[in-house]
């Protein structure tokens, strides 16, 4: 029997029976081809209903044929009723519920550049991409009402079990219900009633259409986060208003828009966990009858059970969570938490869909395979010994998978735990959940008798006394000394490397005055959080990097929380520079100098100096193992430096491959 009994407790939803109350959030996957599903798609829905959620709301659908986007399911006409079938039966025949969600992004816009076919309540620019889009008229908004209803009906006809209009997120609907983003003077606008009359006369429209059982629900906006639009106490105006219309079957609500509070909808360890469930249950308060769904930051059984039985949600919402381990609800439901691949919260889902080419996971390398609810390697042809030295998350990803083909795997790390950088990442701030990805590892491990020794700076001699027929390099890399240090100071006794800086001051507690300056040719996640805590224990953190930005290689999302968290605290960031000369350095001075003009100044009152730098491959045992007759393959940073996603997957890769 689940500890968790809420949670799986059977119900019933619009007329629809649902076997538990554990639902997948709207996530954009963009495996989709010219409209239609890929097979990666259809493994990706089906193997989180075989993993336990009762509900899936697709990604938004191409409902509207003013712009039929490739990357979305089409879904505007009967030509697509054989694909939207497909889907339906990929979900629904493992008595899951799939609702497809209606949505337009307006005027809003992640990517870069701007939307010249970008629709809205009146011409007023995104924050984001500054798109302008047409102000729609009353006319064309009928129009548009009358093909999502069509086409909601048309799923209804491929067997999808409902809809949800998403009003959330700074899209369409949400600019409609803005009074910051609706500036309209006919029906649409002018006040409460005319901002959410878009929304009501759809919910009505497609109620008439479809008709019971079909469970319609709705995301609408909580805080949006905006300046004069909407805040808590207009969320409940707007919640208020659309349950008066008598038609919906549940409803949500998401957090920020489209604006410097885009990371709202996407909150991680900077903060609270499960932060937005106390103003979800004011906002339910507004209608207690309709059924509430529990969203945000929600990744273990607890959060959600605990959601469930204190009045805030008849339901909970898993969205990241579930990218990370689609079989979530049946390892709880069958009390096998310490095997879930919990999600870490570290965005590269989100950047994955918006700038690559389809949605990865940093903690679930085989996202989309088929299978992958309940996943396992398929079996070597022999067994092998299989020597892996380097305990990092891209050797333990290539252990535990290789020791699940059947393979005899020794693990040999130099320190005396495993997670290599990734560990040391773990510290800092914001970035705690990142132990999730080498725990669920070592843990695989030893579940398919992975033999560990840690503590071990393997030798030569160290592999070769172990007869390997395979060896598996993946001992990192380590971090370049910049041109602009001179020889006397390239021990890093005075200037250290951040990583070396991090691990000697990450448990330390003191207050230094002075600044200590960062020089900053990473741009990646880990040197923000690392600043953040050295921001703790200096006066003042200068980052000085040649770029014209920093985070350059971080998704919006993130570098929208990394500019935040800086802001706050004692950092300063100049951008456009980089370090001259340390000549002055034994008076506290740094001269640094502007790229592209040249144009110097000087910092004073240095009382350090550290890098984030590029790395070089930690490969000195290649050649000696290859001469030796060793099949060697190098992971991670030790085939070249790479990010946790690249590094997680090649060791997943070399895995199968062995």
């Amino acid at each position: 029997m689940s500890e968790y009994k809420r949670l799986f407790s059977s119900w019933s939803l619009g007329g629809m029976p649902l076997r538990n109350r554990l639902a997948h959030a709207s996530i954009q996957t963009r495996l989709v081809r010219e409209g239609r599903p890929t097979d990666r798609l259809l493994n990706y829905l089906g193997s989180r209903a075989q993993g336990g959620a009762a509900m899936i709301v697709t990604e938004p659908l191409a409902m509207l044929t003013r712009v039929p986007a490739s990357y979305k399911v089409h879904a505007f006409d009967d030509a697509a009723l054989p694909q939207l079938s497909r889907l339906a039966d990929a979900v629904e025949t493992h008595d899951t519920r799939l609702i497809g969600q209606v949505q337009d992004p307006g005027r809003g816009r992640h990517e870069i550049g701007r939307n010249s076919a970008a629709i809205g309540a009146s011409a007023l620019p995104d924050d984001l991409s500054w798109t302008v889009p047409h102000a729609l008229t009353a006319a064309e908004i009928r129009q548009l009402i009358e093909q999502w209803a069509s086409a909601c009906h048309r799923l209804q006809r491929a067997g999808f079990s409902g809809v949800e209009l998403s009003a959330g997120h700074g899209h369409l609907f949400h600019q409609f219900l803005s009074p910051q983003a609706n500036k309209r003077d006919d029906e649409f606008g002018v006040d409460l009633e005319g901002r959410t009359l878009f929304l009501t006369t759809l919910i009505e429209h497609i109620r008439a259409l479809c008709g019971r059982p079909f469970i319609i629900g709705v995301k609408l906006p909580g805080e949006d986060l905006v300046a004069g639009s909407i805040d808590l106490q207009e969320a409940e105006n707007i919640a208020r208003r659309v349950a008066e219309c008598g038609e919906l079957d549940y409803w949500t609500f998401a957090w920020g828009a489209h604006a410097r509070s885009l990371w709202a909808h996407l909150p991680g360890a900077e903060g609270p966990r499960s932060p937005y469930l106390e103003k979800i249950r004011r906002l339910r308060a507004t209608a207690p009858d309709i059924p509430t769904g529990a969203l945000g930051y929600i990744t273990d059984p607890n959060e959600a059970e605990a959601a469930l039985t204190d009045g805030t949600a008849d339901m909970v919402f898993l969205g990241r969570a579930m990218i990370a381990d689609p079989a979530w609800g049946e390892k709880a439901r069958q009390g096998r938490e310490s095997e879930i691949r919990y999600c870490v919260s570290c965005n590269t889902c989100w950047r994955a869909t918006v700038e690559g080419g389809g949605v990865a996971c940093d903690n679930n390398p085989a996202v989309a395979v088929k299978g992958e609810a309940f996943w396992r390697p398929p079996q070597a042809d022999r067994a092998r010994r299989v020597v892996v030295v380097g305990a990092g998350v891209a050797g333990l990803e290539a252990a535990w998978v290789a020791a699940a083909r059947g393979h005899s795997v020794t693990v040999l790390g130099g320190s005396e735990e495993v997670g290599g950088k990734t560990r040391l990442h773990a510290l800092l701030p914001g970035a705690e959940n990142l132990s999730s990805v080498y725990d669920y590892q070592y843990l695989a491990g030893q579940r398919e008798g992975v033999k560990f020794h840690t503590s071990e700076m393997a030798t030569l001699d160290d592999i070769q006394a172990r007869e390997p027929d395979i060896v598996v390099l993946a001992t990192g890399s380590t971090m370049s000394v910049p041109d602009f240090i001179p020889e006397e100071y390239r021990d890093g006794a005075l200037i250290p490397d951040l990583r070396t800086l991090v691990a000697d001051l990450a448990h330390a507690r003191f207050r230094q005055s002075g600044c200590l300056v960062l020089i900053d040719r990473d741009h990646t996640e880990m040197t923000y959080a690392a600043a953040e805590m050295l921001s703790h224990r200096f006066g003042q953190v200068v980052i000085v990097t040649p770029r014209e930005r920093i985070a350059s290689d971080c998704s919006l999302i993130n570098r929208q929380k990394i500019y935040t968290s800086l802001h706050r605290r004692p950092v300063k960031i100049i951008t456009c520079s980089e370090v001259l000369d340390l000549d002055g350095l034994e008076r506290g001075v740094l001269t640094i100098g502007n790229v592209y003009n040249g144009e110097t100044r000087e910092l004073s009152d240095v009382a350090a100096i550290t890098y984030a730098n590029s790395r070089r491959p930690n490969d000195q045992l290649l050649q000696p193992l290859q001469a030796a007759g060793y099949k060697v393959t190098c992971v991670g940073d030790c085939f070249a430096p790479r990010s946790l996603l690249a590094a997680t997957a090649q060791g997943f890769a070399v895995g199968c491959e062995l």
